[in-house]
């Protein structure tokens, strides 16, 4: 398994988290879309406020590898 191999594979984790975390986004901002979740948290507010934290630095992840997966392509 070479260095390439290990950061696809981060690379397809980091998008289908990416994927899920922005599923799990209310679409009006008052606390998660998935009504059980929010229990895990103080409050909606904070559940919201863990949950783009979270989205944003598997953001960072993923971009940071599509450019470093494609500067080794060439």
């Amino acid at each position: 398994m070479d260095i390439t191999s290990v950061l696809k594979a981060i690379w397809m984790i980091a998008a289908a988290g990416l994927t899920i975390l922005v599923l799990l986004h209310s679409p009006k901002g008052d606390g998660l879309g998935l009504g059980g979740q929010t229990q895990l948290f103080t409050s909606a507010k904070s559940a919201e406020v863990t949950l783009n934290r979270v989205t944003w630095t598997l953001f960072a992840v993923f971009m940071g590898m599509t450019i470093v997966l494609s500067k080794m392509a060439k």
